[in-house]
């Protein structure tokens, strides 16, 4: 048996925030902002919480799949910033949907989490241990976020997506996955529950910089460019299929020029790799889910299609899976 996506969901906070507004924070304007990362707006949480937004996306995802919450087994939650250390927002999300027959946890792994969470779904289907499974990617990203730093908050905004993964009859394609921790510092949130951010918070008063994210730009850029071409080759290659076999190819949603770069280190058409990265910005482990549940419903998702989800981001960390619609 194998998973298959038989609904999907989304929720995305109404507060937006453009590029004109940034421009009025920091030094910067639409112009400069569109042309390197393809971002116009990006949507931030106020009241929401990373768990009430995963849980909605779930509500949405289970009525576009027919399904009852009491026929899901699994809740698999990425995230990066959780408004809760426990209960886990798995169980957060397991309790608003009255899921009562479910088992749920966390898992994080940043920009790549949504698709670990969708592999890890496929393994535990496999296996045979669960049979209905509730894939969710949260971040309120909004709450990392050093709004002074133009070079990072530009980028970010807040969303969750979720995926009703189902055993059914098909074809089993091998995922790809890889972490490198050496490169572990291109992306860096401290944590703010450290003896150090106790000790630093207390002699000024402020929260410290490094609990806030930062970023090596042009190292992520050349990681991901390299790392995301390869590891969609490998997965292509596991399944014994070329670009062209390929009718969708969802990239995690980080900035327009290296989803271009990757269609062009792939030499495929650009036409096959959807973004929405201009008005939602970066949403790290809910990109993915997000962008599945807009093409799912207006209707550019079509049975027997073939797709590859492919994340990349801190850890350093990438994977990447294919799947028939």
């Amino acid at each position: 048996m194998i998973g298959k996506i038989c609904g999907t969901g989304s929720y995305i906070p109404p507060k937006i925030l453009s590029n004109n507004d940034l421009s009025e924070m920091v030094e910067t304007n639409d112009e400069w902002i569109r042309e390197r990362t393809g971002v116009r707006n990006r949507h931030i949480a106020e009241h929401e919480t990373a768990s009430f937004m995963a849980a909605e996306a779930a509500k949405r995802a289970l009525e576009n799949a027919g399904v009852s919450p009491e026929e899901i087994d699994l809740i698999l939650v990425a995230s990066s910033s959780p408004d809760v250390i426990f209960p886990s927002v798995a169980c957060e999300v397991q309790k608003e949907i009255r899921a009562v027959n479910a088992a749920g946890y966390d898992m994080q792994a940043a920009c790549t989490g949504f698709v670990f969470a969708y592999q890890s779904a496929q393994a535990y289907i496999a296996a045979g241990f669960y049979k209905t499974i509730l894939a969710i990617g949260t971040e309120t990203l909004s709450s990392m976020v050093d709004w002074t730093d133009r070079g990072t908050c530009i980028l970010f905004g807040d969303g969750a997506g979720a995926a009703v993964i189902r055993a059914a009859e098909g074809t089993a394609y091998l995922p790809a996955a890889h972490s490198d921790g050496c490169r572990g510092d291109a992306l860096v949130c401290r944590s703010r529950f450290s003896s150090e951010f106790v000790e630093a918070f207390k002699k000024t008063g402020e929260t410290p910089k490094d609990t806030y994210i930062s970023m090596d730009g042009r190292g992520v850029f050349q990681f991901a460019v390299k790392s995301v071409p390869q590891i969609v080759t490998e997965v292509l290659d596991k399944a014994g299929l070329g670009t062209e076999d390929i009718d969708w190819f969802i990239l995690h949603q980080a900035n327009k020029r290296i989803v271009e770069s990757v269609a062009k280190r792939l030499k495929t058409d650009i036409g096959k790799f959807p973004m929405n990265l201009q008005e939602y910005g970066n949403t790290s482990s809910a990109s993915i889910p997000i962008l599945l549940d807009e093409m799912n419903r207006d209707g550019r998702l079509e049975k027997g299609q073939k797709i590859v989800i492919a994340g990349f981001g801190a850890g350093l960390s990438w994977g990447a899976s294919i799947l028939e619609w």
